[in-house]
């Protein structure tokens, strides 16, 4: 090869990953767009948070706490755990990130479920590993079939609990028997960013299993119920090991000073938690049971989400949903790529947008071809 034609090169694999692509957020032509594709949480942030926000940026000068010890300790205290099992990130998907990239090296394997969140597939191929996805059971996740998948060279195992896009949740006696039939060696990663929304008994985020044990660690989010999307903020409970590991590659300052003031003043405002959670909770079951009635198949959601199942119809498929929605102002996400290519993702929103999907959809499912 000619000296001029030389030029940088990825190392390999790295142009094998198929990029992220959020939900999208326009209807060219709408003046008045609903956006239902992110699970961004329709009460929008708490008013106190947003004040301490704003007290935080008369202040930008100064360089934020590396150790974001505010924020740990507000975490701390509404769960009960000590500050020092808690690491802090620029959102959950750092520290995804963080984890693969000290944990996973060439010719290692983690494990993912088919319909996982993609970021866990990016991150792991990110870091030079395989991932390995094994097939849920009508959208649930499959423990005896990762089971199956482990091999020597499985190092991670991810769960989203609950699942996105499919909004269905593993009980904590499932997650318990993963995790007791896993090596040692194998960190399982809980994912629980929507853990907030779910009222069912039997569920847990994972607080109880990693404070008893060594190898596992919980991941959560301030993006969805606490409305604070745009400042990018996440964290982690985990073994006081596999914290100090991160922390060694970690970026020095990844929470910006705003973010870590608005997270701990939002993370002690519960009352305003417990209302986003008490709208959800009842708009998911009339929008459940409305969907239903108009004769489309709603998978069983615990989130503030539900995944909507089109008719292998003509003219009545999820694209075709998908377009008049829009053409309405109502933007749903297409979960093609989680590979449900007919269905859509609908966000609980407000009850004015919650109502004109109902409406929206109910002339569409009755068009005619």
């Amino acid at each position: 090869m000619d000296v001029a034609e030389l030029k940088p090169v990825p190392r390999s694999g790295i142009l094998d990953i198929a990029a992220y692509v959020p939900g999208k957020e326009h209807a060219p032509g709408v003046d008045r767009v609903f956006k239902l594709s992110s699970n961004e949480t329709p009460l929008g942030a708490s008013p106190k948070a947003i004040d301490a926000f704003r007290q935080a940026a008369g202040h930008l000068e100064l360089y934020p706490d590396g150790q974001a010890t505010e924020l740990r300790a507000a975490i701390a205290s509404t769960h009960g755990l000590n500050p020092a099992n808690i690491l802090c990130g620029n959102g959950s998907d750092e520290l995804l990130g963080l984890i693969c990239h000290v944990y996973l090296g060439d010719g290692d394997e983690a494990i993912i479920t088919e319909h996982g969140f993609l970021v866990y597939r990016i991150q792991i191929m990110g870091a030079g590993a395989k991932p390995v996805t094994v097939k849920e059971t009508e959208c649930r996740v499959d423990v005896d079939a990762i089971l199956a998948a482990v091999t020597p060279k499985t190092k991670l195992v991810f769960i989203a609990n609950p699942g996105n896009p499919t909004g269905t949740y593993v009980p904590a006696a499932e997650i318990r028997r993963l995790h007791a039939g896993l090596p040692k060696n194998v960190i399982l990663v809980l994912d629980a960013a929507y853990a907030e929304y779910v009222r069912r008994n039997d569920y847990e985020a994972g607080i109880e299993l990693v404070s008893s044990s060594p190898n596992v660690v919980m991941c959560r989010t301030f993006s969805k119920a606490y409305g604070l999307a745009a400042l990018r903020i996440g964290w982690m409970y985990g073994p006081v090991d596999i914290l100090d590991a991160l922390n060694r590659v970690r970026g020095p300052f990844n929470l910006n000073a705003p973010a870590i003031a608005a997270g701990a003043t939002a993370m002690r405002d519960q009352a305003f938690i417990g209302e986003a959670v008490a709208h959800n909770t009842l708009w998911l079951d009339k929008l459940t049971h409305a969907f239903e009635s108009l004769g489309l198949k709603v998978t069983p959601s615990v989130t503030n989400f539900i995944l909507i199942h089109f008719p292998d119809v003509d003219g009545k498929r999820a694209p075709d949903a998908d377009a008049f929605l829009t053409s309405r102002g109502f933007i749903l996400r297409a979960v093609k790529g989680y590979g449900f290519p007919n269905a859509l993702r609908m966000t609980v929103g407000s009850e004015e947008a919650n109502r004109g999907v109902i409406e929206a959809l109910g002339e569409f499912m009755s068009r005619t071809a």
